[in-house]
């Protein structure tokens, strides 16, 4: 997701059983910025995520941290089974909404009891005097909440509790430690908004120009520092009860272009293993410091030579076999933007493009666009009468949602 105004605020195998790794953990959100030269260098093997550096990106000892016991969670099979097969479907869909009119999202979220929302834009009705804790009421499950908050260019509530500096700019003048602690920060003013998940941090690693689609947004050209900093965010966002999703996989970073406008490339898969996806080698999957927190990972809207053939990664099987397989991934995945980038816009309808990305791997698909709901969730009942989606896939599609949401283990 890019940071223009319209489209975000300023201010985008082999899959485990249901009931073995799944994440428990309320809703959190991911996006993140290139950074300096400092750090360790490039390198094609996976190196260990620490706790503290120096902002040059020299690493210090990993912080401990505890887990609080809790009671055990019910069973996601129970909760999935309980649903209509149209609830099931509408999980699976984060939909845009008018932030300047909260009565509608009510309206929205009690006739298709839909997943998640995506609050985007600029007006900030929606995010004040409780707006939000109405729209939760009036929806039969969880609704996921989320925002693109990473700061810099790309904010969301900076006109109503403070900016927050850009990821290149904070691992340049910030220790890991630091970040985190912004990060809580935040993340706690998010909460008392009503948000559940950010779309941070980006994970992206970037030499691009400050102003370039990427940018500033990358915490840094060096994937170690990305690693470091990314998980210091999430972390942070972790600490402070929102979900962190990072984002753009396989890495948008060394993109040809912009994909809010047309269809872009990257590096080929070679190439990306030992650069753009290292951060995602160090961070997620089982016994890797984001497994416990709950996060998850946004697939992006990109060419990838030697992955991807025809179509763009957000809707390329081989892209969620990469992630779950190769990566270990048990989470929640989220595509980008399919209602609104032109990589996917430019060639296919929302409910067309929705099919196909969940159809390949995706668990949740995210529109930005304030729209009707009622014609995707038709495509998706007829692409699950014809077999283009299963119902043991969507099943645990829907499982792997609600667990992220905090609802089951």
């Amino acid at each position: 997701m890019s940071p223009r105004r319209t489209l975000r605020p300023r201010r985008t195998r082999a899959v485990v059983p249901i009931l073995v790794g799944l994440v428990g953990g309320a809703l959190l959100g991911g996006i993140g910025v290139a950074a300096g030269a400092g750090g360790p260098a490039l390198t094609s093997q996976a190196v260990p995520a620490t706790g503290a550096a120096q902002p040059g990106g020299t690493p210090a000892a990993a912080a401990p941290t505890t887990a609080a016991a809790e009671p055990a969670a019910p069973s996601c099979t129970g909760l999935v089974d309980a649903m209509s097969t149209r609830d099931r479907l509408a999980q699976r869909l984060m939909v845009g909404v008018d932030p300047s009119d909260p009565a509608a999202a009510v309206a929205l979220v009690k006739s298709s009891h839909v997943g998640g929302i995506f609050v985007g834009g600029n007006p900030t009705a929606l995010l004040q005097n409780g707006k939000l804790a109405a729209v939760q009421a009036a929806s039969p499950t969880k609704v996921a909440v989320a925002v693109d908050d990473e700061g810099g260019r790309v904010q969301r509530i900076d006109a109503l509790d403070g900016s927050m500096p850009s990821a290149r700019v904070m691992a340049k003048t910030k220790t890991p430690d630091q970040v985190r602690a912004i990060a809580k920060t935040r993340a706690a003013a998010l909460v008392a908004r009503g948000v559940t998940m950010d779309f941070a941090p980006d994970a992206d690693v970037s030499d691009q120009p400050a102003n370039a689609v990427i940018g500033d947004r990358s915490f840094s050209n060096d994937p170690a520092v990305v690693t470091r900093y990314a998980q210091a965010f999430a972390e942070g966002l972790h600490d402070g009860g929102i979900t962190a999703v990072l984002k753009h996989f396989p890495g948008h970073g060394h993109s040809t272009g912009d994909s809010h406008l047309g269809r872009v490339s990257v590096p080929p898969l070679a190439q990306l293993r030992t650069d753009d996806l290292l951060p995602y080698a160090n961070l997620v999957g089982p016994g890797k410091p984001l497994h416990a927190t709950g996060a998850a990972v946004m697939v992006g809207h990109l060419d990838v030579p030697g992955l991807t053939t025809d179509l763009p990664s957000s809707l390329t099987p081989a892209v969620y076999d990469l992630l779950r397989t190769d990566y270990g991934f048990d989470g929640m995945v989220v595509t980008d933007d399919l209602g609104a980038m032109k990589a996917i816009s430019g060639e296919f309808a929302l409910p067309q493009a929705t099919v196909k990305a969940l159809a390949a791997g995706a668990d949740m698909a995210l529109s930005s666009d304030v729209g009707p709901v009622t014609p995707t969730l038709d495509a998706l009942q007829r692409a699950l009468a014809d077999g283009t989606l299963t119902a043991q896939a969507n099943d645990r599609a829907v499982a792997r949602i609600l667990a992220n949401k905090g609802l089951c283990g």
